[in-house]
């Protein structure tokens, strides 16, 4: 694949940073728009393998970093659930102007459940995959436990997660609690596609059972047998990539 850096502007003028993967040798049948997992970046060794099997597959993919995260610009204590769907919409509208619409989205961990979100913003989407996905995006309140009470009583905590520290404030809290995508499944009218490890560690496989039972046909599930959350092992990840560019395939023209 050939990967571009581009940059694009969302809704509060922050400039995001991006990575435009487009194939090589084959022709450029549909584009995907791939958002990263909680904390995480467009960088991570998962996204960049799922990426290249897909533009392998003539599925050009932009991924790119939500605010305050990779070499985004702006505060990542300011954003929040609702900030992300603003992010994903913004990196659709750019993508749009640079080839054509998003006819797909793949949303990784909390990305996912921001795909589900966003999708009913985007006319030009025909199909959503998640990867290790949350029935509700106040599941990641679990990751702040420990910080949890400091962060509601002092409005603001500093967390230490996967060995970086991030500011937490209430208001992050309180979007992730207001955050339902229960009615967006039920009401999703786009090909949907779950991937998730029966062994996730971090968002237990009881979460795909509950998007699959609220979402509509098309669905389809695929499990990940051994892989962890962050799909580590770029066997899994690329796995990701070849199946859901078959999937897709039957969805998008």
């Amino acid at each position: 694949m050939a990967s571009e850096r581009v940059q694009f502007t969302n809704d509060e003028g922050e400039t995001l940073a991006a990575i435009l993967d487009m194939p090589e040798g084959v022709e450029t049948r549909a584009c995907a728009l791939f958002a990263h997992c909680f904390t995480c970046s467009k960088d991570l060794r998962a996204a960049r393998a799922i990426s290249g099997a897909l533009a392998d597959e003539g599925i050009a993919v932009l991924r790119f970093d939500f605010t305050g995260l990779g070499e985004s610009e702006g505060e990542f204590s300011e954003s929040n659930f609702s900030s992300n769907v603003s992010d994903i919409v913004a990196a659709a509208g750019f993508l749009a102007e640079q080839q054509s619409g998003p006819s797909i989205l793949i949303g990784h961990s909390l990305g996912g459940a921001a795909v589900l979100r966003a999708a009913e913003r985007l006319d030009s989407v025909k199909a959503v995959a998640t990867i290790g996905a949350p029935a509700d995006p106040g599941h990641v309140t679990h990751l702040l436990s420990s910080s949890e009470q400091e962060i509601e009583e002092s409005g603001e905590a500093e967390v230490t997660l996967a060995g970086r520290s991030f500011r937490f404030k209430k208001q992050f809290l309180d979007d992730l609690r207001d955050g339902s995508i229960e009615g967006c499944v039920r009401g999703l009218d786009r090909a949907l596609m779950i991937f998730h490890s029966p062994v996730d560690e971090i968002v237990p496989i009881e979460n795909a059972a509950t998007l699959f039972k609220l979402a509509r046909h098309p669905r389809s599930f695929v499990s990940l047998d051994d892989a962890n959350h962050l799909l580590t092992n770029t066997r899994d990840a690329e796995y990701v990539g070849r199946v859901l560019a078959a999937w897709a395939d039957r969805y998008v023209k």
